[in-house]
């Protein structure tokens, strides 16, 4: 909990979640364990304005963030806010909405270091900064050492910004691989949360039409 007094940390974990797999779930429960977050919200992401390919229903990626995130211990939120918003989604309307539901809460915008790195191609980036405190996640690498990003090396930079380390296991799971993979029959149960794992079977997605 916080120490009395502090602003209550928000968490915001965005993403697509096409399909929520196993080191989405570790990310989430390592931001409770070590964030000191009142809660985490899981957003999943509306019409992706970034993304090249065509998302699964977003009513189907909303149920599989449930499945997935909605046992986790903590106050976890699956916020469905921006699947159900019209037009493009941008993190930076998810932010200001969450500023005026908690005025004086302190927002954490968690994110990969390769998101990080991309954060110059959000829209309206720099505001986000000024807004969220950005935790970087990073992934152990299996020869010991952890990949890094400096923030510094942003262009355009505001002063002021706020990033902070997220420490996670090497893990190598990816939801590309997932859907390739569940597109051709094969075994995906140790990829994925049971019930998301059953979910994509009994909807039969990522299957060829």
């Amino acid at each position: 909990m916080n120490p009395s007094g502090t602003a209550p940390r928000i968490g915001i974990f965005g993403g697509a979640f096409d399909p929520p797999h196993n080191a989405h779930v570790t990310l989430a429960e390592a931001a409770l364990a070590q964030l000191d977050l009142a809660e985490l919200h899981v957003v999943p992401t509306g019409q992706a304005w970034h993304k090249s390919r065509a998302l699964t229903p977003k009513e189907d990626r909303l149920a599989m963030a449930r499945l997935a995130f909605g046992r986790l211990k903590g106050t976890v939120v699956i916020d469905s806010r921006e699947v159900l918003r019209d037009g493009p989604t941008y993190t930076l309307d998810t932010l200001h909405e969450l500023q005026r539901e908690q005025p004086g809460a302190q927002l954490v915008l968690i994110m990969g270091a390769d998101q990080a790195g991309a954060l110059p191609t959000w829209h309206g980036w720099q505001a986000i900064l000024g807004i969220a405190i950005v935790s970087v996640a990073y992934r152990a690498l299996s020869t010991g050492g952890t990949a890094r990003f400096d923030p510094k090396m942003l262009p355009g930079l505001p002063a002021g910004a706020r990033f902070e380390a997220l420490e996670l296991p090497a893990m190598d799971t990816s939801a590309t691989d997932i859907r390739r993979r569940a597109a051709l029959g094969e075994d995906i149960s140790s990829l994925v949360p049971s019930a998301v794992a059953r979910y994509i079977d009994q909807h039969h997605l990522y299957r060829p039409a």
